[in-house]
């Protein structure tokens, strides 16, 4: 009968919460699930029994676990279901009209009231708990609904106060100009007419991942193409650079650089490309006569050029016209980058961010691989003559003070800290911006002196005639977390004291967004100095007793076992467990330690990274899709004089992963997930904010994607829940007042209301949007937004080779 049989399956609920709730007791946990499942595990032995009492008892148990749930978490309906969902649902088959019948001591009307009625209680509660259950779809503790305020009429100043065009027609540099704002004048494209818009191309590289064999799992196109010269150029993961015909997508030329491929590369990603037009340049009366001479040759073959880095760290400069290389830069239209680096070893070395072009120079960065060995190649910034190759200075954080170019025969310094992501220019002040990340090993710094501490994680403000250091700002101290600046800085002129100030975001992995005058470095929102843990038991180590917050943030509130989350009760107690298990100190910069893991949230995705954040200049607001996820980092101990033993199995040809090899440590670094493959912190795991820069308030809060296409313990979720995801990628914002994203998880593009954050129109992709979209006009007249569709290869979604055009019809 089926009471009987609700009533095993009631009784084997309960023995199994009582033996997880257990284990969770036993390491200092919440007792509840315990007590849950003793009260299943009376209630099903009576209804095993057909005694109306297992009703009874099922009811007071329900009501129980609600009422604890409402303790913990509030009226958040996502965190309602590891807790209750399971039991609701068993309790509204036990609830169904024919289940009772079988009982031997059935009431005599279903409706009759008295003790004597346990069916009628349980019905009784699941039907308060529906209640409940739709009126908690309508609230959402983590949303802020409001509105941006607008200073100006969007779009009508049509040149920033620095003297830099706002982009329009054009989409000149990786971030729309050198000042990464992310924003275009154009407003073809408003908020009335978004819903209309539809795909105007589609184009598709064959630019795929080949295998294990031969490219990295990190497989990402990541591209943002630019717009200049009449066609649209890019680059795809393979470092092939490739112009489009902007209104139709029609190939016009495509260069193959024939990468060296190697499945060791930690990211195998080329996120853009930069051009310079040098058809009307006049060298200054100054320059040496063998330069001028050099540079007249080389505008003459390529007066306007395309500038590229491949993975394997070769800078190469096109025609941008014909997409032949420029014979006159560098060797044979190349500089191979790693000449002189110190340290090279195995797929260590790449390039994976646009070149940062100014009218006369070619200055970049480098992507080093985090953690493969203890020491790594020099993290040198270096800038060469757009028109000929040639080095013009370096900045190495190792020898700051030295920023001639090397000899022949010398090495940069060895280890130095590392500037992978976009850099930023102000042509007007004459200043590039250098975000500088960590050194090899990321999580261990007793091998540091003051000299490498210096430029661990700061923004560097350099000149950008001889690469002299003017300021910096330390975002970070002692990073043991691998806290990088991994975001382009964004340039714009905002309000304060009075006054017009030329000034500079720098989001962060730990979620704070620092804003300076980008004249000085100096504090335009406040600083405050947090007290931060200082105990670690790895010897030698010193922990810094303080680290600097910013006041406009998005660092997530402390972790709580509470705020463990699962899609049953198991997997939730498996994250309390491990929440309980490994170290937390309650704030951002719990220090890895050797004895045990240590909980680091949010973890080194960042809250911010790669994507950046976008602005409104006019309107001086901020549009930006923090993300939060937490990780479990463990150090493992090496044995002593085995400098290159692997701590971790796996094939030796495989890549090194985060061996540290040459060091005393290995390091764990794993995503902390439930048993079933979902994130251990509730959700959302992402949102996206509307911030007015003018004072710093966050006017609009949104959960940002929804959790469609994401795989449960194997089974692909098919509802699409706006539960906010992880949002990997940029924003486009625009003068018509919306903007653009496609990078969460679920492979849709969105256009979002900038003033509210209100969805306004979406369409799928044919696979993974981990990009940031573009605009521009084209020759018809028309506006259009362009993003790259191909996935991302950690992060599991459809991989593809699309560039796609959306316009109004």
């Amino acid at each position: 009968m089926a009471v009987k049989l609700l009533g095993f399956l009631t009784a084997l609920l309960g023995l199994s919460l009582i033996g997880f709730g257990y284990k969770l007791a036993a390491v200092g946990g919440s007792p509840f699930y315990t007590a849950i499942g003793l009260g299943l595990l009376a209630a099903g032995i009576q209804l095993a029994r057909r005694r109306q009492s297992g009703f009874w008892l099922y009811a007071l148990t329900l009501a129980a676990a609600f009422a604890w749930t409402i303790q913990e978490v509030g009226f958040d309906k996502w965190q309602w279901i590891p807790r209750g969902a399971l039991i609701l649902f068993l309790g509204l088959l036990l609830s169904l009209p024919f289940v009772p019948g079988g009982l031997r001591d059935a009431p005599q009307s279903p409706w009759a009231p008295g003790l004597r009625n346990g069916p009628l209680a349980l019905r009784a509660v699941v039907a308060l708990l529906a209640i409940l259950g739709v009126a908690a779809w309508f609230v959402d503790p983590v949303e802020t609904k409001g509105s941006l305020p607008k200073v100006a009429e969007a779009g009508n100043a049509a040149v920033d106060p620095s003297g830099v065009a706002y982009p329009a027609d054009d989409w000149v540099a990786y971030g729309g100009t050198n000042l990464g704002q992310r924003y275009s004048a154009l407003k073809d494209i408003n908020t009335g007419n978004v819903r209309g818009l539809t795909v105007a191309w589609e184009h598709h590289t064959g630019d795929l991942r080949e295998g294990d064999s031969k490219d990295s799992k990190e497989y990402t196109f990541e591209a943002t193409p630019i717009k200049v010269n009449g066609l649209l150029y890019f680059c795809t993961p393979h470092s092939i650079v490739r112009a489009l015909e902007p209104e139709t997508g029609r190939v016009v030329w495509s260069f193959d650089p024939k990468m060296q491929r190697d499945a060791q590369y930690q990211h195998q990603t080329c996120r853009g490309v930069s051009y310079n037009d040098s058809a009307t340049y006049v060298a200054p009366a100054e320059t040496d006569p063998a330069q001028a001479q050099a540079a007249a040759a080389a505008i003459a073959e390529c007066p306007r050029r395309i500038i590229a880095a491949s993975v394997d760290a070769k800078l190469y400069a096109l025609n941008a016209d014909t997409g032949a290389p420029c014979r006159s830069f560098g060797t044979d239209g190349a500089v191979d980058l790693k000449a002189q680096m110190p340290g090279l070893q195995r797929a260590t070395y790449q390039e994976t961010s646009a070149p940062l072009v100014t009218r006369d120079l070619v200055i970049l960065g480098s992507a080093i691989a985090d953690n493969y060995y203890e020491t790594n190649p020099s993290g040198a910034i270096r800038a060469y003559d757009v028109r000929t190759g040639a080095i013009v200075w370096k900045f190495d954080a190792g020898k700051p003070e030295d920023t001639a170019p090397l000899k022949a025969g010398e090495l940069y310094e060895p280890n130095s800290a590392v500037a992978w992501t976009q850099l930023a220019a102000d042509e007007g002040l004459g200043q590039v911006y250098v975000p500088f990340g960590n050194r090899s090993p990321d999580q261990v710094g007793v091998s540091r002196s003051k000299e490498d501490e210096a430029f661990i994680d700061a923004l560097a403000a350099l000149d950008l005639k001889t690469g002299r250091l003017i300021w910096k700002f330390q975002t970070a101290a002692h990073d043991l977390w691998d806290r990088d600046n991994p975001s382009q800085p964004v340039l714009l002129t905002l309000p304060h004291k009075g006054a017009a100030v030329p000034a500079i975001l720098i989001p962060t992995k730990i979620g704070n967004v620092w804003v300076l005058d980008r004249r000085t470095g100096a504090p335009i929102v406040p600083v405050e100095q947090v007290k931060v843990s200082t105990q670690t038991d790895i010897p030698g180590e010193t922990l810094a007793p303080t680290q600097p917050m910013s006041a406009l943030r998005f660092t997530p509130a402390p972790l709580t076992e509470a705020a463990m989350w699962g899609t049953t009760p198991f997997d939730q107690i498996q994250c309390r467990i491990a929440f309980r298990s490994n170290r937390y100190d309650g704030n951002p910069f719990t220090p890895p330690q050797a004895s045990g893991g240590s909980l680091v949230w949010p973890g080194n995705i960042g809250v911010f990274n790669w994507g950046s954040v976008a602005v409104d200049p006019v309107n001086h607001w901020m549009i930006a899709t923090p993300q939060y996820l937490p990780y479990i980092y463990q150090l493992v101990r090496r044995p002593v004089g085995e400098p290159n033993k692997r701590m971790f199995p796996g094939d030796p040809d495989s890549k090194p992963g985060n061996e540290n090899l040459g060091g005393p440590y290995a390091v764990s670094i794993a995503h902390m997930r439930s048993g079933l493959g979902v994130p251990c912190n509730a959700p959302p795991w992402g949102v996206r904010v509307g911030v007015n820069l003018a004072d710093g308030t966050t006017a609009w809060k949104h959960r940002n994607g929804t959790v469609a296409g994401q795989k449960v313990a194997g089974v692909t979720f098919p509802i699409p829940f706006e539960m906010g995801m992880l949002a990997h990628g940029g924003t486009l914002t625009t003068a018509g007042g919306v903007a653009f994203a496609g990078a969460a998880l679920d492979d849709l593009i969105r256009g979002y209301d900038m003033q509210t954050g209100e969805t306004l129109w979406s369409m799928k992709l044919p696979a993974g949007g981990q990009a940031t979209p573009m605009t521009y006009r084209g020759k018809d007249g028309k506006q259009y937004v362009v993003i790259a569709a191909g996935g991302h290869g950690s992060l599991g979604t459809t991989p593809g080779d699309s560039v796609i055009a959306y316009r109004l019809d």
